[in-house]
């Protein structure tokens, strides 16, 4: 009864702490992934606004790596709505992009968004969805910009665009580059905005483009690096939490076989006495903690994998007005399987150790007698 126990605690523990990393890093990838969506993975900003470089435009068509890019212009702006009949006026300051046609294939926008970026016509603006909904302007209607250099202008709403990440829907706005260029009155560009088949090449490659030419390299991990070391931090503290449960766990490996030296305190002795070492003794307990420990985690393994595929199947549902996801996805990985199960492992065998070690230190003779 009492192994059937401490096995029990020790799968609740290691089936815990699997689909707590598991729903962890299933977030974790639903926030990149959302903010990816409207943001490039690479930007190249030239220290001084010129014209389009095309020998670098020669060079990214040329490399592998790159799957698309665009030229850009970029402005802060004051975003306004005039006031109606029966509705009061919106503000809000957005930061302005101006892109050519081919932001639509370095943006992983939906398919529909992807088109009105791709046919978005002079004097129109693609507005995050946040942002529309904070100005109270939509689809067809006309908004103010009033740009950095004081200049004003009057854009038609051509559409709205929805990442699910609210940091971007709430402060990103797309134009053309002619209409921005014609605003800022100026034929310059800001730089390029570059999509990667892999987007962990990004820094990398941007210290590659930029070793002979007079641009800074900011890789998608610069500009969210704050939020991607909350992501990490927050996995280990989960971790921590949860493996607390299975190092309880442990001690219940401990307790059975402290019990375990005190009930066969005369067999141990006499095994003792007949030849047994202290090694050999420390062996058998050692292997019967071993055992309990991987009954326990191949029951956790198999009940949090359960419960992992459970919730891929029906996932947790959140409120999508609190949170930038309706749902909870699940991302199962192995290497999270591999060390969650070395650390109870080795866990269990400590654990073990201490009665092993009082079970070896009996004296044969002083018990018998």
């Amino acid at each position: 009864m009492q192994n059937s126990i401490t096995v029990l605690g020790i799968a609740v523990g290691i089936m815990v702490l699997i689909a707590a990393l598991s729903l962890t890093n299933g977030f974790s990838r639903s926030l990149i992934d959302a903010t990816l969506r409207a943001t490039p993975h690479l930007t190249l900003a030239s220290f001084t606004p010129g014209p389009r470089d095309t020998d670098l435009e020669h060079e990214l068509t040329g490399m592998s790596e790159v799957q698309a890019f665009t030229p850009f212009l970029a402005d802060k702006a004051l975003l306004t709505r005039p006031a109606s009949l029966g509705r009061g006026a919106g503000v809000d300051f957005t930061t302005l992009f101006g892109v050519t046609a081919q932001a639509s294939e370095v943006l992983q926008l939906s398919a529909t968004e992807t088109a009105l970026l791709q046919n978005l016509k002079p004097g129109q603006i693609l507005l995050g969805s946040s942002l529309a909904q904070s100005v109270g302007a939509f689809t067809g209607e006309t908004v103010r910009l009033l740009n950095s250099q004081q200049r004003r202008i009057s854009l038609e709403v051509a559409g709205l665009f929805h990442t699910g990440n609210y940091l971007i829907d709430s402060a990103y706005a797309f134009t053309s580059l002619s209409t921005l260029q014609g605003l800022q009155q100026t034929t310059h560009i800001t730089g390029y905005q570059i999509r990667l088949r892999h987007p962990d090449l990004a820094a990398e490659l941007g210290r590659t483009l930029t070793r002979s030419r007079a641009y800074s390299s900011v890789p998608w991990q610069n500009l969210y690096g704050t939020l991607l070391d909350q992501l990490a931090l927050q996995k280990k503290v989960i971790g921590f939490v949860v493996f607390l449960i299975v190092v309880v766990a442990a001690f219940g490996i401990a307790n059975v076989l402290t019990l375990t030296v005190f009930e066969k305190t005369q067999e141990i002795a006499i095994l003792r006495a007949i030849g047994a070492g202290s090694g050999d003794i420390i062996r058998i307990f050692l292997t019967e903690g071993l055992i309990l420990g991987l009954a326990g985690l191949l029951l956790g393994d198999l009940l949090g994998l359960g419960i992992s595929a459970y919730f891929t199947w029906r996932p947790f549902q959140l409120p999508g007005d609190l949170y930038f996801i309706s749902s909870l996805p699940v991302e199962v990985r192995l290497t999270d399987i591999l060390w969650v199960n070395a650390v109870g492992l080795v866990t269990t065998l400590l654990a073990a150790l201490l009665p092993a070690r009082r079970a070896a230190a009996i004296e044969p003779a002083r018990m018998i007698r």
